[in-house]
């Protein structure tokens, strides 16, 4: 097992009626009186969702700023930013998706900062966030499980690119889940959420075996939970039990707490996240696009640890091979039963060029090799 560090300092609030803690929360973390709701379109609006927010904040002097998108979009956050500076804020309540969260890590790191929040996005030498808002989520899409850990990715649409930042600083203070805003969400929602729940936990899980055999069985366990709740919940997302099931998976698949011990790899992500950027395909469709493709192009360093998975997740039989070519297909096959789709050409016909810009990009950033062996080189058959 390796060695690791762990902290997973925010506090979860989980299930139905619970408004009346979030206010409670809130009072831990902050003795002022201005607070800034954060929320993306108008479904919390629509829903009522957003009056009932009000009515339960009312001792607090309320802000409130609406449109931070998917992708949260640098230059609509840097408008936020302006705003608490303006009427000095000093905390935030993010509610919607992992983006709206994102958004708002984002900001509570640029409010604070002197120069271009951008330039520690690019990670320029002697940039960094030192300081943060404090901030509180009300998850309403369950997927990136953002609402209790620290990273973010964030993009910049005039540059075409996403770029990614944390650290120790943009944990949320406490994070209210509650499993009856997935009755709201539309059916590609849900698919993309599932999606992206599995696949943060295969980027944990399928590297090689490790002596973690807790994080082995725990991984599989939320692997097993998703594939069979997944297509189910597409359609049937106000049963409280598989609409529960998903928001809790989606929290454990990336809190910190699987990465423990064990190797990673992440590239699906990182080949992905330029997908969006470039051809605004929704993250969780990348990585359908991504995975079974890397999965077989790295087939003989993940051999092992997919006949695992085929064995454990899929109870498949056959030799090792045979099972981990199958576990394959059944990966791909089972992000068809969510209605995604696999294949980049079914997104889009001007990908011709992609993979020349991603290879340059990559070698821009000195992202030379990928995955958990470092052996995912920019080569025209590796992207």
């Amino acid at each position: 097992m390796n060695n690791f560090e762990i902290t997973v300092p925010t506090t979860i609030v989980f299930g139905k009626d619970q408004l009346a803690q979030v206010v409670k929360q809130i009072h831990k973390h902050y003795d002022g009186q201005k607070l800034l709701v954060l929320y993306g379109g108008g479904s919390v609006e629509r829903s009522g969702f957003l009056d009932r927010l009000k009515d339960a904040l009312s001792s607090f002097e309320r802000h409130f700023f609406k449109g931070i998108e998917a992708n949260p979009e640098f230059e609509t956050l840097m408008k936020a930013v302006e705003y608490i500076r303006e009427h000095n804020i000093g905390f935030m309540l993010a509610v919607g998706g992992g983006s709206v969260i994102d958004g708002v890590k984002f900001i509570s790191g640029a409010v604070n900062y002197a120069g271009d929040p951008w330039e520690v996005l690019q990670r320029k030498p002697g940039t960094e966030f030192t300081s943060a808002v404090p901030f509180g989520c009300i998850l309403t899409i369950p997927a990136t499980g953002s609402e209790s850990n620290s990273g973010a990715v964030i993009s910049r649409a005039e540059l075409k690119e996403k770029r990614t930042m944390g650290g120790p600083l943009f944990f949320p203070k406490f994070a209210l889940l509650d499993p009856t805003f997935v009755a709201t969400l539309p059916k590609r929602q849900l698919a993309n959420g599932v999606i992206d729940a599995f696949m943060h936990t295969m980027e944990q899980y399928l590297t090689y075996p490790s002596g973690n055999l807790l994080q082995e069985r725990y991984a599989e366990g939320i692997l097993s939970t998703l594939i069979e709740i997944g297509p189910k919940v597409v359609e049937h997302p106000e049963d409280y039990k598989l609409a529960s099931n998903l928001m809790w998976c989606a929290n454990q698949a990336l809190n910190g707490v699987l990465r423990c011990g064990v190797a990673t790899d992440w590239a699906t992500h990182m080949i992905g996240h330029e997908l969006t950027a470039l051809h605004g395909i929704d993250h969780a469709q990348t990585l359908a696009i991504v995975a079974p493709r890397l999965y077989e192009l790295k087939f003989e360093n993940k051999a092992e640890k997919l006949a695992q998975y085929g064995r454990r997740v899929w109870q498949l039989e056959g030799s090792d091979r045979e099972v981990a070519a199958a576990a394959i297909r059944n990966t791909e096959a089972f992000f068809h039963t969510l209605g995604v789709k696999t294949r980049i050409s079914e997104y889009t016909t001007d990908y011709m060029e992609t993979p020349a810009i991603v290879k340059q990009r990559f070698t821009e950033r000195n992202w030379l090799k990928l995955g958990e062996r470092q052996d995912l080189t920019l080569g025209k058959k590796a992207l």
